[in-house]
């Protein structure tokens, strides 16, 4: 079943859809990409996330307030109630958070900065709340268009609180611990693909156990150039991959 439009927020932009898979299925809550000023959810079209809910996982694809006409941190903000309002209306075995570009960039800051999850009660490193986050190329310093319309130059590379890694340190139950998942393309963006590295080191250099962290590089690939890509029997790469990584397998 696919609902669209159902409202999580009380911003025109705070609507999500969901393809149901069943309530004992996990939920994938998903974040686009659009580098925070453009982009939307698929509108109930998304062939990924079709053939995930056929497959058995539930797919929540949400929109957020972005760019000009807001400001950080109000996409985090809505992210955070997004999955809130997930838990408690979608029906699931586990949720699981993940996004694409600027999508990945919201999900690692949900994912380390405590307080946007935490505003709802919901703590961001406990497997008990949240299973697991998908990084796909997401950017864990301060994300380019955040250093824009800050006034700033957006190539710069600036660790502070509007980046992930500036919350990054030694886990107080390391056991208790999500999964993570990180992933890049060979052709990516300017620098993504390093910032990536240093973010997973600096996971493992603060002891987050190592079967928690995967690394995915997509070889030939540009910048998430995987989301879109149907193999020759018309599956989704990128519903392959989300899938693996929610049944514990490598993803390509």
């Amino acid at each position: 079943m696919i609902q669209t439009d159902l409202v999580y927020g009380a911003y025109p932009s705070s609507v999500v859809d969901v393809y149901h898979a069943g309530d004992d299925a996990p939920l994938f809550v998903y974040f686009h990409g659009g580098g925070i000023e453009k982009g939307s959810k698929s509108n109930g079209k998304s062939g990924w996330a079709k053939e995930l809910m056929a497959s058995g996982i539930s797919v929540a694809d949400a929109n957020y307030r972005m760019y000009p006409d807001n400001t950080f941190p109000s996409f985090l903000e809505d992210a955070a109630e997004c999955v809130a309002w997930c838990r408690k209306n979608v029906p699931h075995s586990k949720i699981y958070v993940g996004g694409s570009s600027a999508g990945g960039y919201i999900t690692m800051m949900l994912a380390f900065d405590p307080k946007y999850l935490g505003a709802f009660g919901i703590n961001c490193a406990d497997e008990d709340d949240i299973a697991g986050y998908f990084f796909d190329a997401g950017q864990p310093t301060v994300h380019f268009n955040v250093l824009k319309y800050s006034g700033e130059d957006s190539r710069l590379i600036r660790v502070d609180e509007r980046s992930a890694l500036w919350f990054i340190k030694q886990a107080e139950n390391p056991e208790k611990l999500p999964r993570y998942e990180l992933i890049v393309s060979e052709k990516d963006i300017y620098n993504r693909v390093e910032q990536n590295q240093l973010l997973y080191r600096t996971l493992l250099h603060f002891k987050y156990p190592e079967e928690k962290l995967g690394y995915t590089y997509m070889e030939g690939f540009g910048h998430c150039g995987y989301v879109g890509k149907q193999k020759e029997d018309g599956t989704h790469l990128f519903a392959q991959m989300v899938r693996n990584f929610i049944n514990k397998k490598p993803l390509v």
